[in-house]
């Protein structure tokens, strides 16, 4: 009796936790910083949204607008853009700047090495 009770407890915890909701940043600007964070609903997806002038829209929104002419018709202001859905927590933070560095880094040596010639 003690080991079935054990199992129950197990199983219901583990499915208590598929249907959380996930976590999003939450914020519209242009320098891709975002550090607000919001909970969604269960059925909601992250979504990242690039304006071609620059702006990023971060936030929450229901899996199944996650479209382009969906999301054409909930962001009128915005004439061009492209988009990313993900459905796992905070999936929709800035990219990662390991490439910049890397990039900045070899400009550095380039220019090193020119400056000793």
């Amino acid at each position: 009796m003690k080991g079935s009770l054990w199992i129950c407890l197990l199983v219901c915890s583990t499915l208590t936790g598929l249907a959380s909701a996930i976590r999003c940043y939450s914020c519209k600007d242009y320098t891709a910083s975002c550090s607000k964070q919001r909970d969604c609903s269960y059925d909601d997806a992250c979504l990242t949204l690039n304006e071609r002038g620059g702006m990023t829209y971060r936030q929450c929104l229901k899996y199944s607008d996650c479209e382009y002419s969906r999301l054409g018709q909930m962001f009128p202001q915005v004439s061009s853009f492209t988009f990313k859905c993900c459905n796992s927590d905070l999936c929709n933070s800035a990219p990662s700047s390991a490439a910049s560095s890397a990039i900045g880094l070899l400009a550095s040596l380039l220019i090193t090495w020119w400056c000793m010639m």
